[in-house]
């Protein structure tokens, strides 16, 4: 076991506390084969990032919030297999809630209503992509993610499942947890994870103490 000792837990979504893969997956290839893209490719760059990031990215001369709402409605409309993944609910259930939050790329509406699919609790505060000017991997929703604990950023840990989350957080000067639901172990330590662990089952509290303190189970490199 290692320990690890922070002030809170700042927990990215979707691929970290809920498995929203498939949906995901069918929103974005339905809208890259309308538009002429490569679908595959267009799933893996749309992963832990502001939608509309992906939009201007690939439509640049579009109606980019317009072509961002047909995304946000499809991806609110499709919930089948959107459930939470292993240890998540165990692991925010045995949190004090004053030091934890999410910090996600989706949209506020759309968070809703995925951790209201997977029946798991939500922070009385957190930050959704509709909170922020520059998303992941930009540090500043991890920065406000922070401040809403009324914490430093460097004394957090991040649990991430994108390249984009983790270097996120590593640009805020937190630690990170990096999950391999969506991406490859060698491509979550390239982008600067502290720890590479399955998911959320691997993390237990130790105590809650002038803090958290931490176990992560060690797992082969």
């Amino acid at each position: 076991m290692i320990p690890v000792q922070c002030q809170a837990l700042l927990f990215d979504l979707d691929g970290v506390l809920i498995d929203s893969t498939p949906a995901v997956a069918r929103v974005w290839s339905k809208w890259a084969l309308a538009r002429g893209f490569d679908p595959v490719e267009v799933v893996a760059r749309a992963h832990g990032r502001p939608s509309i990031t992906t939009v201007r990215e690939y439509l640049p001369d579009a109606d980019h919030q317009a072509e961002n709402r047909i995304i946000e409605r499809s991806e609110i409309e499709d919930l089948e297999g959107v459930v939470p993944l292993p240890g998540a609910r165990e692991l925010l259930e045995s949190l004090p809630p004053a030091r934890w939050t999410i910090v996600t790329s989706c949209t506020r509406a759309l968070a809703e209503v995925r951790l209201r699919a997977a029946g798991l609790p939500a922070p009385e505060k957190f930050v959704t992509s509709t909170d922020v000017i520059n998303g992941k991997p930009h540090p500043e929703p991890f920065l406000k993610g922070a401040k809403i604990l009324g914490v430093a950023a460097g004394d957090c840990v991040v649990v991430e499942d994108a390249p984009a989350g983790i270097r996120a957080g590593k640009a805020a000067g937190a630690r990170v947890i990096a999950f391999p639901t969506t991406s490859e172990r060698t491509l979550l330590r390239e982008a600067g994870a502290d720890w590479v662990l399955t998911n959320c089952s691997r993390i237990s509290v130790a105590g809650t103490e002038h803090g958290l303190q931490l176990q992560l189970a060690q797992e082969p490199v």
